[in-house]
């Protein structure tokens, strides 16, 4: 990680050893960060294996990243990308994460079609899940992992009170049919799929998930803990986030 970025001590060091947070000034550094971590792995993998496996979150967090990745320099023919969720809606709506990515980046970059994995939740959670496993058949570790924090402490479409597909051999996609919050459809990546990648970074900013963040650190079981990939988590959070809540 960045040299910049202050490495905090973990509060839980028995549940949460494999939890490296890592504190940024605010969401510039935290952006500038995650960018160059991005592109770090990108040419290591491809140095190595002449392809590069990205799984996209979706949210506001990471839009900015997405657009500053649109003039960096890379071989772009190299990268596969694929999506940690997304909602049933129709392919162009906006609240899509592929339509997020796909005009912040994705559209701007000659990465080939083929190599874009767009999940394709319009034809149903069911459905969609069961065409996006197929798609994930082939796919060994992926080499990046962007996921955000949800004020509840969902992560991809994990939310609390549901299955995340944490058991080793849970299926890499979910239906999820009665997500807490609109659109109650959607598809998602299970916490063992995520869990399969040689590097998974999480991007948390804004005050709204400060209880969020308070939870993780001091173990509670929320979906965010369920991604536990052998090389471990990298969490970059705003400073501000890891102070003690205020009373």
């Amino acid at each position: 990680m960045d040299d910049c970025i202050a490495h905090v001590e973990v509060t839980n060091p028995t549940t949460l050893a494999q939890c490296r947070w890592h504190a940024v000034a605010d969401l510039s550094a935290l952006h500038h960060a995650a960018l160059n971590a991005i592109l770090d792995s990108a040419t290591l993998a491809i140095q190595q294996r002449g392809q590069f496996h990205l799984v996209l979150s979706g949210g506001e967090t990471p839009r900015e990243i997405y657009r500053q990745l649109r003039t960096a320099h890379s071989e772009w023919s190299a990268w596969h990308i694929y999506f940690s969720d997304e909602r049933c809606l129709p392919p162009t709506d906006a609240n899509r994460n592929s339509c997020m990515a796909g005009e912040a980046w994705l559209d701007h970059v000659p990465i080939p079609v083929t190599q874009v994995h767009i999940i394709p939740a319009e034809l149903g959670a069911n459905q969609a899940a069961r065409i996006y496993a197929e798609t994930l058949r082939t796919v060994g570790m992926f080499d990046v992992v962007l996921l955000g924090l949800g004020e509840d402490g969902h992560t991809a479409s994990l939310f609390p009170d549901r299955e995340w597909g944490s058991a080793p051999d849970a299926p890499d996609t979910l239906a999820v049919l009665d997500a807490p919050k609109p659109p109650p459809q959607r598809v998602s990546l299970s916490a063992a799929r995520l869990s399969r990648s040689q590097q998974v970074i999480f991007l948390v900013a804004g005050e709204s998930k400060r209880k969020a963040m308070a939870e993780w650190r001091n173990g509670k079981n929320i979906p965010a803990q369920a991604i536990a990939p052998a090389a471990g988590v990298d969490v970059l959070v705003e400073t501000a986030l890891l102070m003690p809540l205020s009373v």
